[in-house]
């Protein structure tokens, strides 16, 4: 009896089935969502122009003022972060003076600088944080006069450069930014011609902060 009941209650599971297949909803497969590209990419070549301040780190007679000029650059970016390569170059007026009226004056001025620098950062779409540091050059000249006699020597003086900074992407293609660069550069001697064993500068270090706006291609 019991098998009877068992075989019974199978065989009107199995004239069930097809009217319970065709009462359930139609199962319906989408793809996964594609892939989307971000929407800033800092990878590209890019000039631009940059402008500043800087101030010699020295408690007397310290050079300050400004500079103007050009850059260029390349980035590479994977992920988040971005790899890069900048050059910079400026005309300057940076310097600082010395005076005893009718007897002696001196000035030490930079009328150049410029960096070729690596950088470092990391992106949050148009936004990218970064370290920068590399070489560092000025064209200094230093000039005096005493007792009617005037000497002047114009060195280019070599050293390093670190620093860090923010670009922020506000169009297609243009980009702002704003950095601070330290710059440390050797000892010259000067007058050698004039003075016998010319005269040690020391070193000069320098503080700078600039702006800039690039175009990238």
């Amino acid at each position: 009896m019991k098998k009877i009941l068992l075989t019974s209650v199978g065989l009107a599971a199995l004239g069930l089935a097809p009217a319970i297949a065709a009462d359930l909803p139609a199962r319906t497969y989408t793809k996964a969502p594609a892939a989307v590209a971000p929407l800033y990419n800092w990878t590209g070549f890019y000039i631009g122009a940059m402008g500043g301040f800087g101030k010699e780190d020295a408690s007397d007679f310290a050079m300050s003022g400004g500079f103007g000029g050009g850059t260029a650059g390349y980035n590479w970016q994977t992920g988040q972060f971005v790899f890069g390569i900048e050059a910079d170059a400026a005309g300057a007026d940076i310097s600082s003076s010395f005076a005893v009226p009718g007897l002696v004056s001196a000035e030490d001025k930079i009328r150049a600088l410029g960096t070729v620098r690596g950088r470092f950062g990391i992106a949050y779409e148009q936004i990218l944080f970064y370290g920068t540091g590399g070489f560092a050059w000025a064209d200094e000249r230093a000039s005096a006069t005493a007792l009617g006699v005037t000497l002047s020597d114009t060195k280019t003086r070599t050293g390093w450069t670190a620093g860090a900074g923010a670009e922020v992407m506000f169009a297609p293609h243009w980009s702002v930014k704003a950095e601070y660069l330290y710059r440390s550069f050797g000892s010259e001697t000067i007058f050698a011609g004039a003075v016998p064993g010319g005269l040690s500068t020391g070193t000069l270090n320098i503080h700078s902060g600039q702006v800039g706006v690039n175009y990238h291609f």
